[in-house]
């Protein structure tokens, strides 16, 4: 696969084969590319811990039990929120995913189950927790979206899936407990992998992408 047919061909995949894991073997090769990920002063400030199996089934139980509590979850910094054009977008994005899905506008009992579906890791066998220090800041968590970047390259060059999952942001202490992450450790974010089930509707979502002038000038 071309590098362009790489970046074009990934995307948020939101429902896996449940039963269909990947070695762990092959796991590890996966991160020692990923090692590879440019970062200022070669820090490599990216921690990751990977879950399967019994400890994968441990955190998605403690969040789906949070969220089925009616706790919408306790943020450690604020979520953002989107404005003007970046609003516009938001908007298209869920009207194509909750419109895949079958859940209408006014259907709260069908948003609260498809925010469920986070939780759940969408059935992936595998999820990924990234975190780094607290004490850095937007510099670092740049170098850490290199990383990211690069492992969900990674595992499409192999034929598998991923989803990030911004989401595992909202309960950063049920995370830390079940994971045993330090409290210096910022949660940033989750990633959900595996094998993509095509029959699942939402993966039939297709997200546009706005032309080239929209993000990029050109001087001379």
């Amino acid at each position: 696969m071309s590098f362009e047919k790489l970046v074009e061909t990934r995307r948020s995949v939101r429902g896996f084969f449940r039963d269909k894991t990947i070695p762990e073997d092959e796991i590890r090769e996966i991160l020692s590319i990923c090692q590879q990920a440019p970062s200022n002063c070669n820090v490599q400030p990216w921690r990751v811990w990977v879950l399967s199996n019994d400890a994968r089934d441990r955190l998605s139980d403690a969040l789906c039990a949070r969220l089925d509590a009616g706790d919408w979850g306790n943020p450690e910094d604020p979520i953002d929120t989107f404005y003007d054009d970046y609003r516009r977008l938001q908007i298209e994005c869920a009207v194509e995913m909750y419109g895949k899905m079958g859940v209408e506008r006014d259907d709260m009992a069908g948003r609260v189950r498809a925010q469920r579906r986070n939780f759940e890791f969408f059935d992936a066998p595998h999820v990924a927790i990234i975190a780094m220090e607290k004490h850095y800041g937007i510099g670092v968590s740049l170098d850490i979206g290199t990383w990211l970047q690069t492992f969900m390259l990674a595992l499409v060059e192999r034929g598998m899936a991923s989803c990030p999952q911004a989401a595992l942001r909202l309960y950063p202490d049920v995370v830390r407990e079940e994971v045993g992450i330090g409290e210096n450790m910022k949660i940033l974010c989750g990633i959900s992998f595996g094998y993509e089930d095509p029959s699942v509707p939402a993966n039939a979502v297709r997200q546009k992408r706005e032309p080239l002038t929209k993000n990029v000038t050109f001087l001379s």
